[in-house]
């Protein structure tokens, strides 16, 4: 079984966290730090609550004049990177937001050692467009952690964060800052922009149409930032996307000798495999998908498209055979029942069949 995220958060780090930090500030209370925060509510905190919870210790025992707090965690927060420091932007987000031009420079340096994209959230919030000017001047960044703020900061839609609704009403702002990276050299920051896009396209997807029309064809990193911007939509099976990409109606195209398993247990796999057939001379450029409509709890379908494979085929005929996981995950939940499996080219169903997923076999308990 995968290790719990929240995890990460285990004494090791902890210690580590309070050498680097009694390193800086020699006052730091190390043992009294670590029995309050190793409390006995910490078992059932999660991912993020273990986060603010050390972010309130730190809070707790680091001097109570924010300047002085951050010059102790600008230097610690250098010896650490990845996820598991957020909690030095999370202290910015807590208690630096009445103090604007101290936080937005503590951000800035954070976020190169970790990730200021939630902390950035209540900023933008609460002081609007002179937010909204400093995520422009963080496009230009020569620092591409820097950057890809500017970009991750104010996704509209951005996991795990507090939303922005005034971006979902308009996302002209968004688009004004994102315009700046649409050549980036880094892929960390290109992919942050096709997301943002991405987010967008939820609720204007007619402005994502606009922007891919308008970068399509200069770029080679602006024509993947588009193409990775467009993936819902794609799978969605818009038609005027699909024709961007040289994706035309699979009028001439015929799928036979189709095979899916009846039934199969979660934990293990679906198989399934079909042919492509044309009567003309190739099959042409085709996009491959199959679709899964999963059995909710409240007993309706909701389907999932997962792509096989894109391409411009010269062949006649194609043979497909996958087999799809049914491995159990955090991210999804199975409920046992008539699910169905659907094959699609070019965003057009062409046929469906039913098969049942039950609790027997491996991963069940």
């Amino acid at each position: 079984m995968v290790e719990p995220l929240k995890n990460l958060y285990n004494e090791s780090f902890i210690d580590r966290l309070i050498g680097e930090l009694h390193g800086v500030y020699a006052s730091f209370d190390g043992v009294a730090f670590k029995q309050q925060l190793f409390d006995s509510a910490w078992p059932e905190r999660e991912l993020k609550q273990r986060m603010r919870h050390i972010t309130e210790m730190l809070h707790l025992y680091l001097p109570t004049d924010y300047q002085q707090a951050l010059n102790i965690l600008k230097p610690v927060s250098m010896h650490f990177s990845g996820f598991e420091p957020m909690f030095f932007p999370d202290y910015v987000e807590c208690y630096g937001l009445d103090d604007y031009q101290t936080s937005i420079s503590a951000l800035e340096h954070f976020t190169q050692y970790s990730s200021s994209e939630f902390a950035v959230r209540p900023f933008i919030e609460r002081y609007g467009d002179q937010m909204m000017l400093q995520m422009q001047c963080w496009a230009e960044s020569k620092n591409h952690h820097v950057r890809r703020l500017a970009s991750e900061g104010c996704r509209p839609r951005l996991p795990w964060a507090m939303a922005l609704p005034a971006f979902k009403r308009n996302p002209d702002a968004v688009i004004e800052v994102i315009s700046k990276m649409r050549c980036d050299e880094s892929e960390y920051v290109r992919r942050s922009v096709a997301n943002n896009l991405n987010d967008i396209s939820k609720d204007h997807p007619e402005r994502l149409l606009q922007i891919a029309r308008e970068w399509l064809g200069h770029d080679v990193k602006t024509d993947w930032i588009v193409k990775h911007a467009c993936r819902s939509e794609l799978k969605r099976g818009v038609p005027e996307i699909l024709k961007l990409f040289g994706y035309s109606a699979p009028n001439h195209v015929e799928v036979t000798n189709f095979s899916l398993q009846p039934e199969v247990s979660i934990g293990d796999g679906l198989a399934f495999s079909f042919q492509l057939l044309t009567s003309k001379e190739s099959l042409g450029r085709l996009r491959i998908e199959y679709a899964i409509d999963f059995l909710k709890a409240n007993g309706k379908q909701r389907r999932k498209v997962f792509k096989i494979a894109e391409s411009n085929y010269a062949e006649a005929e194609k043979n497909i055979s996958r087999c799809h996981s049914f491995r159990v995950i955090s991210t999804r939940k199975y409920y046992p029942g008539e699910h169905a499996l659907a094959v699609l080219i070019n965003g057009e169903e062409f046929l469906a069949e039913s098969f049942t997923l039950d609790r027997r076999g491996r991963g069940t308990g």
